[in-house]
């Protein structure tokens, strides 16, 4: 059963310890990182002329701090969570190396930043996306792992904005390209992000974080959910070449990236409760994203 939060272990007693490599873990870098990539291409393939290296650099640098603001408050409001999971317990939150309010006030200053750094060097548009962005994470996301399994769902809206963002950027304005770049990241983060629920159930449940492999334990909508989801994800993933935003050779290697996801998947889906196709999924998942996003920039 899970342990309520009330009762679990308070964290450790904050101490004078913190380093700049704690501030730099409370912005989940390997996140980050992430939505600057996708934040990348959506800017890359929105263009419509030369690149503007300083538009483009104001963009990455501007979403990279909301990005990484989201992250520490997030850490914030989940840090006596975290000291229930193995995975999380070092964090410095619930490991006593930060203060609870430095914490805070670090993801409220870079927000405030990085908003502010979209808005004067970029556009209204990308600043409203990456609010956006920041708030459906920490106000919807975060509060409903605990409440519904749907959670997963509500996550993957703010895990597929950034690509918009960087659209936006670049045309000031979401056409369809946006919306299908916003698609393809969403779809691809639900096998994903089921790969991780499975490998850790026992964390999330100890947690009382309602994960679908928590919630179902014998696996099997986590399974199906995550191959209907690699299913639909390969014909989003070749409107591009229908759109004009790319051509034949992107359309074979999606498509071939598509079906060895799909397979993964179909994989899991035999025995989702199997730790070994769980880890293989999750792995999988890891080359799909590149793979695809790669062959849409060199296209």
């Amino acid at each position: 059963m899970s342990q309520p939060v009330e009762h679990m272990t308070p964290p450790a007693a904050p101490s004078k310890g913190a380093s700049a490599v704690d501030f730099l873990v409370l912005t989940k870098p390997r996140i980050t990182l992430l939505v600057v990539l996708t934040t990348l291409v959506g800017y890359w393939t929105g263009r419509t002329g030369p690149t503007d290296v300083a538009l483009l650099a104001n963009t990455l640098i501007g979403t990279a701090l909301v990005a990484a603001a989201a992250s520490a408050l997030n850490q914030f409001a989940e840090r006596r969570l975290d000291a229930a999971m193995r995975r999380t317990a070092r964090r410095p939150l619930p490991a006593g190396r930060l203060e609870p309010h430095v914490a805070f006030a670090f993801g409220v200053v870079l927000w405030a930043i990085g908003a502010a750094w979209l808005r004067l060097t970029v556009n209204a548009l990308a600043a409203f996306l990456a609010i956006a962005t920041a708030a459906s994470y920490l106000l919807a996301y975060t509060p409903l792992k605990r409440v519904t399994s749907l959670a997963t769902v509500v996550g993957a809206v703010p895990g597929a904005i950034p690509p918009m963002i960087g659209w936006a950027a670049a045309r000031n304005s979401l056409d369809a390209g946006a919306w299908v770049l916003f698609l393809i990241v969403f779809l691809w983060q639900m096998p994903h992000f089921l790969a991780i629920a499975a490998l850790f159930r026992k964390d999330y449940e100890a947690a009382g974080f309602r994960m679908l492999p928590v919630v179902e334990p014998e696996g099997s909508s986590t399974g199906r959910q995550a191959a209907l989801y690699a299913l639909a994800l390969i014909p989003v993933s070749l409107m591009p070449a229908f759109l004009g935003m790319a051509g034949r050779p992107y359309f074979i290697g999606a498509l071939l990236v598509g079906v060895a996801f799909l397979a993964t998947a179909v994989h899991f889906m035999a025995s989702p409760s199997e730790p070994a196709r769980a880890r293989r999924l999750f792995r999988i998942s890891l080359l799909y994203l590149p793979a695809v996003l790669g062959l849409l920039v060199a296209a």
